[in-house]
């Protein structure tokens, strides 16, 4: 179900151990062939599907599109917030959900400059509000040992607008997916136990902006994406988020 498609009265008469979703994302840059809405159409999508598979056992919140990504404003279009203001924006929309007697809240992540501020938020709020439980779920994190095996073009390749967002991208919006603007890897090298993508983590965090890490804001490779993997992705991260919001049902009965 989707919070802002029910009407007050339809709210208040739902079972209050029903999860609640709220996807956070980002509006920023993706290279020349996708579009800026990506990580945003990314959680919605596989927020759709989970609708698709479970509506009457969870309850999906409007998704906040801008996050943190100061570090992509180099490339025109890209919105960012501070992380004191997304962190402020999360504990408003928590407290009405608390407010409303709603015991199970998961944050639903899709952007990578949110995954330090959302923790710090749910070790926040979740040490203040005893009475949820509160989770927070970045999409390519929760079945990644799954993904690596459709990760075709190795460690770098499935970073930012590369392999496994373009895929994606084709499978949610292949009008706004510019295949003739589709450009090599360009991942500038940096120091070993710096070096990550979205599967395989640094062993120490390394702040670079993105222009540092790529001149033309893809990190990654792009033209190893297809709709099929996009698929494949789709029918991994899915079930593995099912999993989480029926277990975090479980937490409260």
């Amino acid at each position: 179900m989707y919070w802002d498609q029910l009407t007050s009265p339809q709210v208040d008469a739902l079972d209050r151990n029903i999860p609640v979703i709220l996807p956070v994302s980002a509006t920023e840059q993706h290279g020349a062939h996708l579009p800026l809405a990506t990580d945003r159409l990314i959680g919605e999508h596989f927020c759709s599907r989970l609708n698709d598979q479970i509506a009457d056992q969870v309850l999906i919140l409007p998704s906040v599109g801008i996050g943190c990504s100061e570090h992509h404003k180099d490339f025109a279009g890209s919105l960012s917030v501070q992380h004191q203001t997304f962190l402020q924006q999360l504990t408003d929309i928590a407290d009405c959900v608390v407010k409303y007697g709603f015991k199970n809240m998961l944050v639903l992540n899709s952007h990578g400059g949110n995954q330090a501020i959302g923790q710090s938020f749910v070790e926040i709020y979740g040490y203040r509000h005893p009475e949820l439980n509160l989770a927070i779920a970045t999409w390519w994190r929760i079945a990644a040992e799954t993904l690596y095996k459709l990760n075709d073009t190795g460690p770098g390749g499935a970073g930012h607008a590369g392999e496994f967002e373009t895929s994606l991208m084709l499978v949610i919006a292949p009008d706004l997916v510019h295949l003739d603007q589709v450009q090599s890897k360009a991942n500038v090298p940096t120091l070993a136990w710096a070096e990550g993508d979205l599967l395989r983590g640094p062993k120490a965090g390394l702040y670079r902006r993105m222009k540092d890490m790529t001149p033309n804001g893809v990190y990654g490779e792009p033209a190893a994406g297809t709709r099929e993997k996009g698929e494949e992705i789709t029918a991994i991260v899915v079930p593995a988020l099912q999993q989480i919001i029926l277990d975090m049902y479980q937490l409260s009965q």
